[in-house]
């Protein structure tokens, strides 16, 4: 077995435009994926996060370069099923991925279209539902359902397809602060439990920090590659770009400023609330 899932080779996209030359989205990206890893990709707007998320599942194929998920090229015409049942995509807004008017219709679809049998089918619609604690919402409407809950049954009907990876576009974009945490604690689950390697667009920092590995996107290219504490620690690079530090970093700054030696790689809430015990 591969020990990476995804592998990006050279690749440079370019989007058609007016001009011979279109618009670069993308430019020299080289980066390899992990089995089992959760990376989180943020950037400005229009750095090339969501197109380097669309190469993953092939729904874009590079200009130049190759981009290799599970040892399948994307650029095979004949492995693009097979790619996108390897690489699940989650999108922004949930109200344009849900199809039917029962939930567990809608995570069904999927493993439908593969032409599993009945049972096989059920089985993997109640495996799902449970993998995103939505079992008890099986015969609801998904209009009568939350944000959060919505999403969290988008996910469900890619998890019925049996990816081994799944890429989420700022899949909380939408969400109130209650929904976003119900999404991210489904992701963290996903990879944690059933070792799925995420892929995760984001814009919000607190999300970002949760990755094992974060990727920094500018103007088409991957500017930083690290683990998220050391990449918070270049706050005036993340500043530069135009992104926010994590909120619980920001403070570890100005407590510092003020004579309170804290760790200035504090990311998280919990981290913090050690730190200052320990003053």
């Amino acid at each position: 077995m591969l020990d990476n899932i995804v592998e990006f080779n050279d690749v440079g996209f370019v989007y058609p435009g007016d001009s011979d030359n279109g618009i670069e989205a993308l430019a020299d990206i080289n980066v390899s994926i992990k089995r089992g890893e959760f990376i989180a990709v943020i950037g400005p707007n229009g750095s090339g996060k969501s197109t380097l998320a669309r190469h993953i599942n092939a729904l874009f194929r590079p200009t130049n370069g190759d981009v290799i998920v599970d040892g399948m090229n994307t650029k095979n015409e004949d492995m693009l099923w097979s790619i996108r049942q390897t690489a699940g995509m989650v999108f922004q807004n949930p109200d344009n991925q849900l199809i039917a008017t029962i939930v567990e219709e809608d995570v069904a679809f999927g493993p439908e279209n593969l032409g599993l049998p009945r049972e096989e089918i059920a089985k993997r619609v109640n495996e799902a539902l449970h993998l995103v604690n939505m079992e008890d919402y099986a015969d609801f409407a998904p209009h009568m359902l939350s944000g959060g809950q919505k999403q969290r049954v988008a996910i469900a009907g890619i998890i019925a397809m049996h990816p081994k990876c799944i890429v989420l576009d700022e899949p909380t974009a939408m969400l109130d602060p209650i929904g976003r945490e119900e999404v991210i604690a489904t992701i963290k689950r996903l990879n944690k439990e059933e070792n799925m390697t995420v892929v995760l667009i984001t814009h919000f920092m607190e999300e970002a920090v949760q990755a094992g590995r974060i990727l920094v996107m500018d103007h088409g290219h991957i500017i930083m590659d690290d683990v998220p504490k050391k990449i918070f620690t270049r706050i005036d690079d993340i500043k530069r770009i135009g992104l926010d530090v994590p909120a619980m970093t920001e403070l570890a700054i100005r407590l510092n400023n003020c004579g309170l030696m804290v760790p200035k790689d504090v990311l998280t809430v919990e981290e913090m609330a050690e730190a200052l015990c320990q003053l």
